[in-house]
């Protein structure tokens, strides 16, 4: 592992990451082909916030945060700092303090495969926290790792400067070359998903706007009536000597 801490990350333009936010991590994911979703490892601490900022990279040992005092040096506004470690690890390596410290440089939120505690004060503070868990467990602050390096968080490699988007349906990284991209087709799903939701209020049914009846057929599926129903499961369990 590099021992490294680069300071002049290139970042993805905030604007657009800004309008990317919009749209939700389920709209991106599927805009994006279902790409770049961290897996619902990753959950919110507390529901009900959304952001959208570029990556801080973090690479810590296992039950060690020196490598997160090193990170919040490198953050500025607009950015979203994530964690990873070495190995799995579920200490509680992320705390209040650190997100006062955070706070303080701008900072939208934090995205972490580890586990974070003073979930109550980052409540009441308002700082967003997406992690694999919360633990009380404390940490050490004895080995190197790395900032602004590229990490892996639920099979996903997220790389400093990319767009990380979270809420309560849990995190999307879209990489710095695909925000227009992803920005883009994000739009255009939302366009479709508001005239599939107009004609849903309308009375039209899933079965008929996706084409869906024909799919049934070709599974085998078949629409008969209760008694029908009834009389067939008779029928069967009168083969299989399973009748009372």
């Amino acid at each position: 592992m590099d021992k490294v801490i680069v300071t002049d990350a290139p970042r993805a333009p905030l604007d657009r990451v800004d309008a990317l936010a919009a749209h939700g991590v389920a709209t991106v994911h599927e805009a994006l082909g279902r790409e770049g979703y961290l897996g619902p490892g990753i959950r919110p601490v507390h529901l009900g916030s959304r952001i959208g900022g570029t990556a801080v990279t973090a690479l810590c040992w296992p039950g060690d945060n020196l490598m997160i005092h090193a990170a919040v040096e490198q953050c500025r506004p607009g950015d979203v700092l994530v964690v990873a470690t070495t190995s799995p690890c579920a200490d509680g390596l992320f705390g209040e303090l650190f997100a006062t410290a955070l706070m303080k440089r701008g900072v939208r939120g934090l995205v972490t495969a580890t586990g974070v505690r003073d979930v109550d004060d980052l409540h009441r503070i308002g700082f967003p926290v997406w992690s694999a868990a919360v633990s009380a467990q404390g940490t050490v602050k004895a080995t190197a790792g790395s900032v602004n390096t590229p990490v892996v968080i639920g099979g996903q490699t997220i790389r400093p400067g990319d767009a990380v988007l979270a809420d309560d349906d849990g995190v999307v990284c879209v990489p710095r070359s695909a925000v227009d991209r992803a920005l883009a087709a994000s739009r255009a799903r939302a366009e479709k998903e508001e005239a599939t939701r107009a004609a849903f209020q309308e009375g039209e049914l899933g079965l008929d706007r996706y084409g869906l009846r024909a799919a049934l057929v070709r599974l085998g599926v078949r629409y008969v009536t209760a008694q029908e129903y009834a009389a067939e499961r008779a029928a069967a369990d009168r083969v299989t000597g399973s009748a009372p």
